[in-house]
C-alpha cells in the first residue's frame, strides 16, 4: 500500500501562502487578513500560529538564511577559478529569487522588522567577506590580477550589485513592474563584468562566454 503524504500543517501553509503573496505583491502590501482570506482560514487561526506579520517575515527570513548559510563560508585553503564564482552566483541568486520579497524593499523591510533587519545586516557582511575570500582565491589561482585593496573593493561592489539589483530593475521597468518576476541574470552579468578587467589570459575569454549564457542563454 503506497505511503500517504503527511498533510501540511497550518503553520507550514501560512508560511507558504505568505511567501507567495509577499513575492507577488510586496510584503508591505499584504496583511495578515489577506493571508487568512487566501488560505480560507479565520484570522484567529492564523494568530494562533503567528502573533503578527513580523513573526511571519522573520521566520521566512530565517528560511532564506538557512538556504544561503552554506554559501557564506570562506573557501578552503586552495585556489579557485572563475567557474567556482559562477557556481556561487548561481546558487545565491537562486535563493534570492525564491525569497525575492526580501530584496524588493530591503532597507524599508529592515527598518520595520528589527529582528530580521539585524540578521540582514550580518548576512551582508558575511556575503562581502565570502566574496572577498573567493576573489582572493581566484587571484591566487592566477585568473585575476588585482591588488588586495582592489579585491576588497570588488567584493563590496559585487555584494552591492547582488543586494540592490532587484530594486533597481523594478524601478527601471516603471509602473506595473512590481508583480513581474525579476530577471536576476543581469545581476550575475554585472558581477562577472565587474571582475572582467582584472581577468588574465583564458579567464577573460571564459568570463565572456559565461556572460553570454546569462544574457541570452547561448555561449558566444
Amino acid at each position: 500500500m503506497p505511503e500517504r503524504k503527511r498533510p501540511r500543517r497550518t503553520r507550514e501553509r501560512i508560511l507558504e501562502t505568505s511567501l507567495e503573496l509577499f513575492n507577488r505583491f510586496g510584503e508591505p502590501n499584504v496583511t495578515t487578513g489577506d493571508i487568512a482570506v487566501e488560505m480560507g482560514i479565520s484570522p484567529g487561526n492564523l494568530y494562533y500560529h503567528f502573533r503578527n506579520k513580523e513573526e511571519i517575515t522573520t521566520e521566512l527570513y530565517a528560511a532564506f538564511e538557512g538556504q544561503v548559510q552554506p554559501l557564506l563560508v570562506s573557501p578552503e585553503a586552495r585556489s579557485l577559478t572563475v567557474d567556482d564564482l559562477w557556481l556561487w552566483l548561481h546558487l545565491f541568486l537562486e535563493a534570492m529569487e525564491r525569497y525575492r520579497f526580501l530584496y524588493r524593499d530591503l532597507v524599508d523591510l529592515a527598518a520595520r522588522h528589527h529582528r530580521a533587519g539585524a540578521r540582514i545586516a550580518q548576512l551582508l557582511r558575511n556575503g562581502e567577506r565570502t566574496l572577498r575570500a573567493i576573489f582572493r582565491a581566484i587571484s591566487a589561482g592566477g585568473d585575476l590580477d588585482a591588488t588586495g585593496r582592489e579585491l576588497d573593493v570588488l567584493a563590496r561592489n559585487a555584494m552591492l550589485i547582488l543586494t540592490h539589483s532587484m530594486a533597481y530593475e523594478r524601478l527601471a521597468r516603471g509602473p506595473g513592474a512590481s508583480q513581474m518576476a525579476p530577471d536576476l541574470t543581469r545581476a550575475a552579468y554585472g558581477v562577472l563584468m565587474l571582475i572582467a578587467p582584472h581577468a588574465t589570459g583564458e579567464a577573460r575569454a571564459h568570463i565572456e562566454r559565461l556572460s553570454a549564457i546569462y544574457l541570452d542563454g547561448t555561449p558566444s
